[in-house]
């Protein structure tokens, strides 16, 4: 039987020196000779029933942090998750944290104070994770063996937290469930599919850290009893990424939005990242069976010029942390940030996006997200949905169809569509229907619309305890649009009865283009995406042409034909 204890909060603890992200020189001598056992205080098998861990995005009850080194930065953090959520701060002295944060003007409502022992800041990597019995139900922790074993302080804070929660914590520190891990090379989409580098198979080979030597097979089985992943995607290692945790350079908008960050042709980790980027395009696609949509952000210089291959810092902007409303980034630069604040404003619309400077830090490898860890929602109303494509239909209504779910033994009262297609006017809301029970599938409809409109929606949620939700999170300021444009197939056969032929399209690698008028010299075809950004151009010299476009996400583009006096211009559709 295992029994919470509510620890007390007044005993002052020492911390030790100062801790990079990755290995301290005398920790690697020490790791030589590690042969420690964690001691479990939780459960130590798997759930009984089928769990799910929960996504970054999801509405979260709290936010932890620790008061330890780059006081500025994580003072930063602070100020905004507690507008947001409860602020978990582990610490030696609450006394001191109190008066650091009032003297810099930050009130201190919503945060708590944990006096316990630690070792070092990186809390996303040693910190519990999410997990829901049968997707929305009862909230519980899981714990694994941080790959840090020279920090035991940080490895017992999970238990510290469940501790003070209440909450249950399941331990894979035992044969044959011991897990080597680091929180900084996994995320989840919510939905059973889960991302790491290959650093969790040396991590768990036997030798070193684990205790136990496993299989890649086993390492699956193992996540999915105690994660509830099903789909366990493995990538390679980066040559210039000292610590190996995607979340340097991959994260996850929403369920099919990948945000990777892109270097110069050629430079530091780039070609490794694109590899491996074409690597989950090519044999995985999102859980609506669609495939992945890409949003690529800069990996900026240090100084200017210098990156990782030329000892410049580990710079990047895919380390942020949702903190319900908001997404607080790294930022560097001006010149950089701007550009990168501007990219995730436009997909992830009604967030309040916060730079907070992080030129001291990225130095010991890390950032925001590697220095702050969610505690979820113990009483989530979770909504899933895939926007609406851009449609070429006027006539029949568009079905809207999202999994809603919470608490089974509280359960839905109803959902809504709120659409409108002026955001200065009034919305409009349309009843939502349950319609698979077994997927808590519910569904709507919003009418039909003419040429030329776009339609901007959100979806609306109520539990029987009287529980909102939205999704967007952010709605109304946030919501999702789609526009109602000229159709593919009218574009296609104006163009093959006139001048030109494009065929197939929609198009999955070659675009045959076919000219039936004459061609000059001067005649170049472009393709841009619809942001109107020239993703692919060249010189056409014969009739008969065709576009290799392997390399391009699946989307909507533009292809541009220009001649001495004309431009011809119309929609192609990438699978």
């Amino acid at each position: 039987m295992y029994f919470f204890l509510l620890l007390p909060l007044t005993k002052v603890y020492t911390q030790t020196p100062e801790f990079p992200h990755g290995f301290a020189p005398w920790e690697l001598n020490a790791n030589l000779n590690f042969t420690g056992q964690r001691i479990a205080t939780g459960y130590t098998n798997p759930p009984a029933s089928a769990v799910r861990a929960s996504a970054e995005w999801e509405e979260i009850d709290a936010i932890m942090v620790t008061w330890t080194d780059y006081i500025s930065t994580v003072r930063e953090i602070v100020k905004y998750a507690r507008e947001e959520c409860k602020v978990y701060i582990v610490c030696s002295d609450s006394n001191t944290v109190k008066t650091n944060l009032t003297a810099n003007s930050i009130p201190l409502e919503n945060i708590f104070y944990f006096q316990t022992a630690y070792n070092s800041i990186w809390c996303r990597d040693y910190g519990p994770w999410n997990v829901y019995q049968n997707n929305a139900d009862s909230l519980y922790l899981i714990d694994w063996i941080y790959n840090r074993p020279t920090r035991p302080q940080d490895d017992e804070i999970p238990e510290f937290i469940a501790d003070y929660s209440g909450l249950p914590i399941y331990q894979c520190v035992l044969p044959p469930y011991d897990f080597v891990a680091t929180g900084g090379n996994f995320m989840t989409d919510g939905w059973g599919t889960a991302f790491s580098s290959k650093l969790i198979m040396d991590e768990n080979n036997g030798t070193g850290l684990s205790m136990d030597a496993k299989t890649e097979e086993e390492i699956d089985t193992l996540v999915n009893k105690f994660m509830g992943i099903n789909r366990y995607v493995k990538m390679e290692t980066l040559p210039y990424d000292v610590i190996h945790h995607i979340d340097m350079h991959l994260k996850l908008l929403d369920e099919e939005t990948l945000l990777v960050g892109t270097y110069p042709d050629g430079v530091a980790d780039g070609p490794q990242i694109e590899d491996n980027l074409n690597y989950i395009l090519d044999n995985y696609n999102s859980i609506f069976g669609t495939p992945y949509k890409v949003v690529r952000i800069a990996m900026p210089p240090d100084g200017g010029n210098d990156y990782p291959d030329d000892g410049g810092a580990y710079r990047t902007y895919t380390n942020g942390v949702f903190i319900n409303k908001t997404l607080l980034i790294p930022i560097y630069e001006e010149e950089f940030d701007t550009t990168a604040i501007r990219i995730l404003k436009q997909n992830l619309p009604g967030y309040r996006v916060i730079g907070i400077n992080c030129n001291s830090i990225i130095n010991a490898l890390g950032a925001i997200h590697c220095i702050t860890k969610e505690v979820a929602s113990n009483n989530p109303l979770l909504i899933t949905h895939q926007p609406l494509h851009d449609t070429e239909n006027t006539v029949d209504p568009y079905q809207v169809d999202a999994w809603v779910l919470n608490n089974s033994a509280i359960g839905i009262n109803y959902a809504e569509i709120a659409y409108t297609t002026d955001t200065l006017l009034p919305w409009n809301y349309s009843a939502m229907v349950l319609t698979d029970a077994v997927t808590h599938t519910y569904t709507s409809y919003i009418p039909a619309q003419p040429l030329g409109t776009t339609v901007y929606y959100y979806i609306h949620a109520v539990a029987n305890d009287l529980k909102e939700q939205v999704r967007p999170i952010t709605a109304p300021q946030g919501y999702w649009k789609f526009n109602v444009g000229e159709p593919i197939t009218a574009i296609q056969s104006a163009i093959v009865s006139n001048e030109i032929q494009i065929y197939p399209n929609p198009v999955n690698d070659k675009l045959y283009i076919e000219f039936k008028m004459p061609i000059g010299d001067a005649t170049t075809l472009h393709i841009c995406d619809l942001q109107g950004k020239t993703v692919y151009s060249q010189s056409v010299t014969q009739q008969e042409s065709f576009v290799v476009l392997n390399n391009l996400p699946a989307g909507t583009y533009l292809l541009k034909i220009f001649d001495n006096t004309t431009l011809r211009s119309f929609k192609i559709v990438k699978l």
